[in-house]
Parts: C-alpha cells; sequence; structure tokens
C-alpha cells in the first residue's frame, strides 16, 4: 500500500510498497481510510525532536475510515461500518480505563519498559507517533490497523462528510479537554497561546465552557484572523508587542484567570533569553524543548488561576519558573487527551450543528502530496493552518 513514511529528521516520504496491515489480535480490524490529517505533534517527529523513530515508521494519527476486515473478538464494529479512530490507543478495562484516563491505559504499549525509563510509568500506545509510544503505524496510508477496535473507534451512522467529523480523532476532543482542565468559570478571561488547530478549537471549546473573553496570541496574521473571526477571539500578535505587558493591560493588572499552553515543545519567541538560548540548546541536542510559552504564561496567569498545558512537551525543560507557580498558587494541568471519553457529547456537538470544526481546513492533498504539505504546514507557508489528505 501507499503511507507516508518517516525516513529521518525532515525526510518523510510517500513510499510506494508498505506492507498492508493485517489482523494481529482478535480485537482488531482493519479500516481503509477515507482521510486523514497531518498534526501539529506531527512536526515534532518531522523536525527530529522526538525519539525512538525508526526508518519506515508510518506517520498519522489523525484518522477515519471504513471497516474492512474485523477480528473474530470484535462486537460492536462490522465490516462496512464508517469509523472516527481515536488516536490513543486504550484496552477499557485496566485501572485507569475504568477511571476514563484513556491516555494513561497500563496495557497498550508494547514498549512501557522504554516509556517508563524516560516517564517513571508509561502512557497508552499512540498512533503514529515513535517506538517509546507502542510503535504502531499510523493512518497516513490507505489502510490502518486499529486495536481494541471495540473500545476506540466511534461509528458515523449520519451522512455527515468526513471533514466534520475527522478530528474527533484528536484536535477537537484535545481543545475541549484543554479548555476543561483549565477550570473555567462563567465569566472568566481565558488566555490562549497559539492560534493552530487544536488552539482553534481550544477557543471554540472555552465558550462553550462559559468564557467571558478569550484572548489568542500567536505570530501568523491567517491564525489571527480565523481567531478573530471564526473564534470571536481578542488576539495579539507577539512579534508586535510584549505579551506579559499586552495582558496585564487588557486585564487591569491581574491576569488571565486562565491561561492554556497550546503550543508545546517547538514554542517560539520574540527574542527573549529564554527563547533564544531554547532554540540554540535545542540546535544542538542539549535540550528538546523549547518552552518559552509555559514559562510566559506562568508569569502571566492571575494569582490563585489554572495553567492548562494540551501543547505537547517532550522531555526536560530548563529555567522552569516553579517559584512563581508555587508562590501564586497556580494549579498546573497537563495530559494526552483521553479521547473516548469525548468522543459520543462532541459528535452529539457536530450533529446538532453547535460546531463544524472542518472551518479550519485550508489544505485537501492527495496523499501523495504529503511530504510536500509537511514542509508546508512546519513552514507556514501558502496560508496553511490544516492539511487532509485524501488517501
Amino acid at each position: 500500500m501507499r503511507a507516508i513514511v518517516w525516513h529521518g529528521k525532515e525526510d518523510v516520504r510517500c513510499d510506494r510498497d508498505v506492507p498492508d496491515p493485517r489482523i494481529e489480535q482478535p480485537g482488531d480490524v482493519v479500516i481503509k481510510i477515507t482521510s486523514t490529517a497531518i498534526c501539529g505533534s506531527d512536526l515534532h517527529l518531522y523536525d527530529g525532536y522526538q525519539p525512538t523513530m525508526e526508518s519506515g515508521d508510518v506517520l498519522g494519527h489523525e484518522n477515519m475510515g471504513v471497516v474492512v476486515e474485523t477480528g473474530k473478538a470484535v462486537t460492536k464494529l462490522k465490516e462496512g461500518d464508517r469509523v472516527v479512530v481515536p488516536f490513543v490507543i486504550a484496552c477499557g478495562k485496566c485501572f485507569f480505563c475504568e477511571k476514563t484516563l484513556y491516555s494513561c491505559c497500563d496495557t497498550t504499549n508494547p514498549n512501557a519498559k522504554m516509556a517508563a525509563e524516560v516517564m517513571g510509568q508509561s502512557p497508552a500506545g499512540l498512533f503514529g507517533f515513535s517506538h517509546m509510544l507502542g510503535g504502531f503505524a499510523g493512518g497516513q496510508a490507505e489502510y490502518l490497523r486499529v486495536p481494541h477496535a471495540d473500545v476506540g473507534p466511534i461509528k458515523i451512522e449520519s451522512d455527515l462528510e468526513d471533514e466534520k467529523v475527522l478530528f474527533l480523532s484528536d484536535i477537537f476532543p484535545t481543545g475541549y479537554m484543554a479548555a476543561e482542565n483549565a477550570r473555567i468559570e462563567p465569566g472568566d478571561t481565558v488566555a490562549v497561546w497559539g492560534c493552530g488547530p487544536v488552539s482553534q478549537m481550544t477557543i471554540q471549546s472555552a465558550w462553550m465552557l462559559g468564557a467571558g473573553r478569550v484572548i489568542a496570541i500567536d505570530r501568523v496574521p491567517e491564525r489571527l484572523r480565523l481567531a478573530e473571526d471564526k473564534g470571536k477571539a481578542e488576539t495579539i500578535n507577539f512579534m508586535e508587542t510584549d505579551v506579559y505587558d499586552r495582558l496585564m493591560e487588557m486585564t487591569n493588572g491581574r491576569g488571565p484567570d486562565r491561561c492554556i499552553d497550546a503550543v508545546g515543545a517547538e514554542a517560539h519567541g520574540r527574542g527573549g533569553f529564554d527563547a533564544v538560548l531554547d532554540k540554540a540548546k535545542a540546535a544542538v541536542f542539549l535540550a528538546t524543548d523549547r518552552a518559552h510559552v509555559l514559562r510566559q504564561a506562568i508569569m502571566c496567569c492571575r494569582k490563585g488561576g489554572t495553567i492548562s498545558v494540551p501543547g505537547v512537551y517532550i522531555g526536560a525543560i530548563d529555567k522552569f519558573p516553579f517559584g512563581a507557580a508555587m508562590n501564586k498558587g497556580l494549579t498546573i494541568t497537563a495530559g494526552q487527551t483521553h479521547v473516548q471519553r469525548y468522543l459520543a457529547p462532541l459528535l452529539d456537538k457536530i450533529e446538532g450543528g453547535e460546531i463544524d470544526p472542518s472551518f479550519i481546513i485550508t489544505h485537501r492533498r492527495p496523499l501523495e502530496d504529503g511530504p510536500e504539505m509537511y514542509k508546508t504546514f512546519r513552514d507556514k507557508e501558502d496560508g496553511c493552518i490544516k492539511v487532509v489528505l485524501k488517501p
């Protein structure tokens, strides 16, 4: 089959001789991919920041398609069912899954020991996201094997087009959980760092959860415009003004009630010392993460506020202002998304017309254009905000 395959830093290709997936366990299904997307998290792989990638790994964790084969233990799906697949692989039975903490599943990472050496304990296995997180093939391909199929995929039984429901696989639940983790109270001022796809979903979700104001921070004009036009957010271009000073001005010196870091490990800064140091250390592999946004959010957040971190971080970070977090009484929440928890309620919001997540799509391309679109998306060229690939 054809698939987008990682061969090294900034080297992804559309290979044509990738082995077709097959049923390996009784709970598996195989789906024919109808739509898949490039996620901002995929850029960490493209840029070489995520360890334990191997040449030949198939990328992609935002996937949907049609079931073409089922394992003998599968009871909830049948051939012909149209499904969206969450990027988290969860068993549904372990201690964490029973608490609906699906991204903490204890059983689905076959390389749990490798992850535990870095993190203390292993999270769940993820599609297309390194061997430390399971080594599972992703869905930027013609076909995908889906383990634990009775727990993961959600059936789409309406005639809604792919693009309206595809983002249930990751970025809509991720944005919603980010807003939920921020503990928004009615009327709160919520600051969201980043105006990429997850951030746009976070902005929408903040309004759903009762925010009184949403302030979005980025440097890319088309992303800022989208946050204003579709997200009804106030915006700050961090290349034109100091974020701390502007947020203090906008909140009468108190700071935002809730701050959400939807950027993560590859944050850019306007040229402050910490941003320059992060970039230099990452360039010579002395650090994996550029944490400028997280530091800034801690400094900006009001006393007693909440920092929510949906942005992906990979390893250790330097110059973390924990003294500020402690003395200001901040609550910090983070985590990979417990996608399965949100699938049904968020599908209801889409079917009910409360949101159409397809507004973020700027580029629709055949699978063969995937390598080109990785670069376009990473470099923020051609107005690129979100790419959907059609195998």
